[in-house]
Protein backbone atom coordinates (compact mmCIF):
# COMPACT_ATOMS: atom_id res chain seq x y z
CA UNK A 1 0.00 0.00 0.00
CA UNK A 2 0.94 3.83 -0.69
CA UNK A 3 1.98 5.81 1.53
CA UNK A 4 3.42 9.55 1.61
CA UNK A 5 6.44 10.47 3.62
CA UNK A 6 7.85 14.00 3.85
CA UNK A 7 11.01 15.17 4.64
CA UNK A 8 9.35 17.96 6.98
CA UNK A 9 12.81 20.17 8.24
CA UNK A 10 11.50 23.18 6.82
CA UNK A 11 9.16 21.75 4.23
CA UNK A 12 6.92 24.18 3.23
CA UNK A 13 3.98 21.97 2.03
CA UNK A 14 3.12 19.52 5.00
CA UNK A 15 -0.28 20.76 5.31
CA UNK A 16 -0.73 20.81 1.95
CA UNK A 17 0.35 17.26 1.55
CA UNK A 18 -1.14 16.18 5.15
CA UNK A 19 -4.78 17.79 3.33
CA UNK A 20 -4.20 15.43 0.13
CA UNK A 21 -2.96 12.17 2.48
CA UNK A 22 -6.58 12.39 4.16
CA UNK A 23 -8.47 13.25 1.09
CA UNK A 24 -6.85 9.75 -0.81
CA UNK A 25 -6.80 7.65 2.45
CA UNK A 26 -2.73 7.33 1.88
CA UNK A 27 -1.47 7.41 5.36
CA UNK A 28 1.25 9.99 5.59
CA UNK A 29 4.11 10.43 7.47
CA UNK A 30 6.60 13.44 9.05
CA UNK A 31 10.33 12.90 9.63
CA UNK A 32 11.61 15.88 11.27
CA UNK A 33 15.01 16.30 13.72
CA UNK A 34 14.52 17.51 17.22
CA UNK A 35 15.00 20.95 16.01
CA UNK A 36 11.14 20.84 14.58
CA UNK A 37 8.68 19.94 16.60
CA UNK A 38 5.85 19.03 15.03
CA UNK A 39 2.44 17.28 15.57
CA UNK A 40 -0.95 16.63 13.52
CA UNK A 41 -3.85 14.41 13.80
CA UNK A 42 -4.02 12.32 11.19
CA UNK A 43 0.01 12.28 10.27
CA UNK A 44 2.51 9.90 12.06
CA UNK A 45 5.37 12.19 13.01
CA UNK A 46 8.57 10.74 13.67
CA UNK A 47 11.39 13.03 15.32
CA UNK A 48 15.20 11.82 14.87
CA UNK A 49 17.98 12.92 16.69
CA UNK A 50 20.22 16.20 15.73
CA UNK A 51 22.88 15.00 13.35
CA UNK A 52 24.01 14.99 9.86
CA UNK A 53 21.67 13.29 7.84
CA UNK A 54 19.55 11.94 10.15
CA UNK A 55 16.33 12.69 9.01
CA UNK A 56 17.48 11.11 5.71
CA UNK A 57 18.40 8.09 7.07
CA UNK A 58 15.15 8.08 8.76
CA UNK A 59 13.17 8.51 5.82
CA UNK A 60 15.34 5.46 3.75
CA UNK A 61 14.85 2.72 6.23
CA UNK A 62 10.76 3.89 5.63
CA UNK A 63 10.13 4.21 2.22
CA UNK A 64 9.48 1.19 -0.62
CA UNK A 65 8.03 1.21 -4.05
CA UNK A 66 5.85 2.30 -5.33
CA UNK A 67 5.60 5.56 -2.25
CA UNK A 68 5.74 9.21 -2.40
CA UNK A 69 8.62 11.38 -1.17
CA UNK A 70 8.03 15.01 -0.64
CA UNK A 71 11.80 16.75 -0.30
CA UNK A 72 13.58 19.60 -1.48
CA UNK A 73 16.41 17.65 -0.78
CA UNK A 74 18.68 16.31 -3.98
CA UNK A 75 20.80 13.72 -2.36
CA UNK A 76 18.07 12.31 -0.79
CA UNK A 77 16.22 11.87 -3.57
CA UNK A 78 19.02 10.63 -5.88
CA UNK A 79 18.81 7.71 -2.81
CA UNK A 80 14.76 7.65 -2.79
CA UNK A 81 14.72 7.26 -6.66
CA UNK A 82 16.20 3.48 -7.32
CA UNK A 83 14.07 2.24 -4.55
CA UNK A 84 11.11 2.99 -7.13
CA UNK A 85 9.68 5.81 -5.01
CA UNK A 86 8.22 8.82 -6.64
CA UNK A 87 9.89 11.72 -5.47
CA UNK A 88 8.98 15.40 -5.58
CA UNK A 89 10.23 19.03 -4.31
CA UNK A 90 7.97 21.80 -2.79
CA UNK A 91 7.34 22.88 -6.04
CA UNK A 92 5.42 19.55 -7.46
CA UNK A 93 8.20 18.93 -9.36
CA UNK A 94 9.02 15.09 -9.82
CA UNK A 95 12.42 14.65 -9.74
CA UNK A 96 13.64 11.33 -12.30
CA UNK A 97 16.72 9.15 -12.29
CA UNK A 98 17.90 10.77 -16.01
CA UNK A 99 17.58 14.19 -14.19
CA UNK A 100 18.76 13.94 -10.94
CA UNK A 101 22.69 13.60 -11.92
CA UNK A 102 22.58 17.16 -13.32
CA UNK A 103 20.80 18.74 -10.28
CA UNK A 104 23.35 16.98 -7.82
CA UNK A 105 26.28 18.60 -9.84
CA UNK A 106 24.44 22.10 -10.32
CA UNK A 107 24.47 22.11 -6.49
CA UNK A 108 27.79 21.12 -6.37
CA UNK A 109 29.47 23.99 -8.51
CA UNK A 110 27.15 26.51 -6.82
CA UNK A 111 28.60 25.44 -3.41
CA UNK A 112 32.46 25.59 -4.68
CA UNK A 113 31.63 29.05 -6.57
CA UNK A 114 30.29 30.17 -3.00
CA UNK A 115 33.57 28.55 -1.18
CA UNK A 116 35.76 30.64 -3.81
CA UNK A 117 33.64 34.27 -2.85
CA UNK A 118 31.68 34.40 -5.15
CA UNK A 119 27.99 34.97 -5.15
CA UNK A 120 25.00 32.84 -6.37
CA UNK A 121 21.40 33.49 -6.56
CA UNK A 122 19.46 32.44 -4.10
CA UNK A 123 15.83 31.00 -4.02
CA UNK A 124 13.04 33.71 -5.06
CA UNK A 125 10.43 33.90 -2.09
CA UNK A 126 7.77 31.44 -2.01
CA UNK A 127 4.35 32.00 -2.74
CA UNK A 128 1.05 30.86 -2.17
CA UNK A 129 0.94 30.65 -5.78
CA UNK A 130 4.12 27.89 -5.22
CA UNK A 131 1.80 26.19 -2.45
CA UNK A 132 -0.94 25.55 -5.19
CA UNK A 133 1.01 24.62 -7.52
CA UNK A 134 2.19 21.87 -5.48
CA UNK A 135 -0.68 20.70 -4.12
CA UNK A 136 -2.50 20.18 -8.44
CA UNK A 137 0.42 18.30 -8.94
CA UNK A 138 0.18 16.21 -6.15
CA UNK A 139 -3.24 15.67 -6.07
CA UNK A 140 -3.43 15.38 -10.28
CA UNK A 141 -0.90 12.31 -9.61
CA UNK A 142 -2.68 10.84 -6.66
CA UNK A 143 -6.06 10.95 -8.35
CA UNK A 144 -4.10 8.97 -11.75
CA UNK A 145 -2.33 6.83 -9.93
CA UNK A 146 -5.80 5.42 -7.59
CA UNK A 147 -7.47 5.44 -10.66
CA UNK A 148 -5.20 2.85 -12.04
CA UNK A 149 -4.83 0.42 -8.99
CA UNK A 150 -8.83 0.49 -8.62
CA UNK A 151 -9.22 -0.21 -12.58
CA UNK A 152 -6.28 -2.92 -11.45
CA UNK A 153 -8.68 -4.39 -9.22
CA UNK A 154 -11.54 -4.42 -10.80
Amino acid sequence: MMKIVIDADGCPVIRETIKLSKKYKIPCTLVSDINHQLKDEYAEVITVDKGIDAADFKILSLINEGDVLVTQDYGLASLALPKKTYVLNQNGVFYHENTIDQLLLNRHLSKQMRKSGQRTKGPSKRKKADNHAFEKSLDDFLNEHISKIKTCHS
